[in-house]
């Protein structure tokens, strides 16, 4: 499907649709480039769900903690893959897709049809939350049933997840559109944003306790929203008294809401000024 098919010229004495509508078009057709493409499902949507399978697998006996408080290996590593399945899907995929379209001259076309930029942005937000979602619920049931990770039981629990899932992945939604004009190309986008997006995981509690990590890296680690959307989820999945584990000796929802609320008006400035839908040797 074109991008010209949700901006076809009406007839005369209709008006165009409004911008919600073409944003929910936009989504649907931004949803199916995403699926057509074989690389991104799996090293997006399938990637969180492949490494909890062989980390926990390899690792599932193991416990992290100290006797002042323990937890299973798969329940530790759970929301470090969730976080980074939401990095992944919305930062990193948007990083590279709007690069790629902006380089091969899609951005350029949408620009010159009816289809208002708001439209075209939320229609890339829609896909990460519908995306995020779809990942986020089938890594939950794997962990519980293969992997036997009990799953929040209260209300404020999730609640809590819902909003740190919504914040997150807005977050990373924004960061990855404004990150989107710094690569030169769309053939070097990739090399651009996965060795950031991996440095990040290694750092921010993703493959490793984040409390055995140096205290230096735990500080790098703490400027960046990674770090602290894995956080927000550890404290959603792992038991009230795993709240030991945690550096700061709490689960610090204020700073997580404070960091993940920064970078998202950062993102906004940011993505407000550099954003370019041309290439850059194209006027």
């Amino acid at each position: 499907m074109s991008a010209q098919t949700a901006t076809r010229a009406q007839p005369a004495g209709r008006s165009l649709p409004s911008t919600a509508n073409l944003a929910l078009r936009r989504t649907w057709i931004e949803l199916l480039a995403f699926l057509r493409e074989r690389e991104a499902v799996i090293f997006i949507l399938a990637y969180p769900l492949i490494m909890m399978a062989i980390f926990s697998t390899v690792f599932g006996q193991e416990e992290q903690g100290s006797a002042a408080g323990s937890v299973p290996y798969a329940q530790y590593f759970l929301p470090g893959m969730v976080a980074t399945g939401v990095m992944l899907t919305s930062f990193q995929n948007l990083a590279i897709s709007i690069t790629v379209e902006r380089d091969d001259g899609t951005l350029k076309r949408l620009r010159a049809t009816p289809l208002p930029a708001t439209s075209y942005f939320l229609g890339k937000v829609g896909q990460v939350l519908i995306v995020t979602t779809v990942q986020t619920a089938a890594l939950l049931v794997l962990s519980a049933t293969a992997f036997d990770v009990p799953m929040p039981s209260t209300a404020s629990a999730w609640a809590t997840f819902a909003w740190v899932f919504v914040l997150g992945t807005a977050t990373g939604s924004v960061l990855g559109v404004a990150f989107s004009s710094v690569p030169r190309s769309g053939k070097s986008v990739t090399a651009v944003v996965t060795p950031i997006v991996l440095v990040l995981q290694f750092i921010s509690g993703v493959f490793f306790a984040f409390f055995a990590l140096p205290s230096w890296m735990q500080q790098v680690a703490s400027l960046f929203p990674l770090k602290w959307l894995a956080q927000g989820m550890r404290s959603v999945f792992l038991p009230p008294e795993a709240v030991v584990l945690e550096v700061g000796g709490s689960w610090q929802h204020g700073a997580t809401a404070a960091v993940l609320g920064a970078w998202l008006v950062v993102g906004l400035v940011v993505g407000v000024r550099t954003f370019r839908w041309r290439r850059r040797d194209d006027g």
